[in-house]
C-alpha cells in the first residue's frame, strides 16, 4: 500500500483504470472525456491507454449517449456515461428515468441495465444559474435508480467501482469542490454496492451533523471548528442517497439528541428534509431536545456574482452557526 496521499480527483482516475484493466465489458461514453476543462484530471490519458473504442468522446447529445448506454447494458456491457455538468443531465432524463430505472421492474427482474451515469457537480466561479445545480434529490426520488455521492477520496474510487459492477442502473455524483481533498488509500477491494451504507466518520456526543458529497466535507470542517468551542459533533456521511438507509443517522441522533443536516440543494422536497423526516419518524417522543435544522441553498437560482456566491452557498461558518444555535436553543432543556 502506498503511503502517499491520493486526491479525490486522482482516486476517480484510479477507479477508471481499475475497471478498464480488469473488466472487458466496461467502456466510457460522453463529452469532454479528454478535457480537464470538463472533467479535471479525473480521466487523464485514458483514451491513450485504453483506446478510443473504449473511451468514446462524443458530440453533445446527453439523451443520445445515455440511450446508447441503456441499450449496451441490456446487451451485456457495463457502460459508464459521463455528464460533465449535472444540470444538463435533465436532457437525459427520459433514458435514465423512464428506461434504465424501469426495465428490471417491468420485465420481472430478467433484464438488468447494468449502467453507471457519472454526473459532475461544478459550481462557483461565477458560472451562474444554468451551470451550478446539484439535482441529486430529483434523481434520488426515482425507485430503481441507485444514487451515490462520495465525499472522500476512498469513496470516490471505491463507490465508482462498486457502481459499475452493480447490475442496477446507478447515478454516481462527484463534486469538483471535493477534488483536492486527499487521503492515503488502501488497496482496491471490489465490494457490492448493495452493502454500502452511511458511515459515522467522526464520533461526537453533543450534535449530529449529516451530509453527502461536498456537504460532508463542510460537516467535517465545521466539527473541527465546533471542537475548538468545546462542542463535540458527530458526523455522518450518507454516501448512498437512494436507497436511503436511515438507521445510522437515527442511532447517532439517539445518542446526541440534536440534528443538523447540510445539503448543497434546495430545502423544498430536498435531501435534508428527507433525512430529518426519516429520523423523526423513527425516534420516540422526547428524544430530540431541539428542533432539527437544515442548512441548504436559498430558494433562488445560483447567482453569477462572486460576492453573492459567498452568501448563497453553505459554508463552514453557516454550518457552525446552525449547530451552535441548536446547542443554545436546547441548553436549558438538557
Amino acid at each position: 500500500m502506498s503511503t502517499a496521499a491520493t486526491t479525490y480527483c486522482e482516486a476517480i482516475l484510479q477507479a477508471f483504470e481499475h475497471l478498464l484493466e480488469h473488466h472487458e465489458d466496461v467502456f466510457v461514453i460522453g463529452q469532454g472525456l479528454w478535457s480537464p476543462w470538463y472533467v479535471g484530471n479525473s480521466m487523464k490519458d485514458l483514451d491513450r491507454k485504453f483506446g478510443t473504442d473504449r473511451i468514446m468522446d462524443t458530440p453533445v447529445s446527453e439523451d443520445g449517449t445515455t440511450g446508447v448506454a441503456v441499450g449496451a447494458s441490456l446487451c451485456g456491457d457495463r457502460p459508464i456515461v459521463v455528464h460533465p455538468r449535472l444540470d444538463f443531465m435533465i436532457l437525459a432524463a427520459n433514458s435514465l428515468v423512464n428506461q434504465a430505472a424501469k426495465w428490471s421492474h417491468m420485465l420481472g427482474g430478467k433484464a438488468h441495465p447494468s449502467m453507471t451515469v457519472r454526473g459532475i457537480i461544478n459550481r462557483g466561479g461565477e458560472q451562474g444559474a444554468q451551470h451550478s445545480q446539484a439535482l441529486h434529490a430529483w434523481f434520488a426520488h426515482v425507485p430503481g435508480l441507485r444514487v451515490v455521492m462520495p465525499a472522500t477520496a476512498a469513496d470516490a474510487r471505491d463507490l465508482l467501482i462498486a457502481s459499475v459492477l452493480c447490475d442496477d442502473p446507478v447515478l454516481y455524483i462527484d463534486d469538483r469542490w471535493c477534488y483536492d481533498d486527499a487521503e492515503v488509500l488502501p488497496p482496491v477491494v471490489e465490494r457490492p454496492l448493495w452493502a454500502e451504507r452511511p458511515r459515522v466518520i467522526r464520533d461526537g456526543r453533543d450534535i449530529t451533523l449529516v451530509g453527502a458529497g461536498h456537504s460532508t466535507l463542510l460537516c467535517r470542517q465545521a466539527a473541527e471548528e465546533l471542537a475548538a468551542q468545546g462542542i463535540s459533533a458527530e458526523v455522518v456521511d450518507l454516501r448512498v442517497v437512494n436507497p436511503l438507509d436511515h438507521q445510522v443517522v437515527t442511532q447517532s441522533v439517539e445518542r446526541t439528541r440534536r440534528l443538523c443536516v447540510v445539503d448543497g440543494g434546495w430545502s423544498t422536497c430536498g435531501l435534508a428534509g428527507e433525512v430529518i423526516a426519516g429520523v423523526v419518524e423513527r425516534l420516540g417522543p422526547g428524544t430530540l431536545v431541539a428542533a432539527p435544522r437544515r442548512v441548504t441553498l436559498p430558494d433562488a437560482p445560483a447567482p453569477s456574482s462572486s460576492a453573492l456566491e459567498r452568501v448563497y452557498y453553505p459554508s463552514v461558518a453557516t454550518v457552525t452557526a446552525a449547530a451552535t444555535s441548536i446547542i443554545g436553543n436546547s441548553a436549558s432543556v438538557r
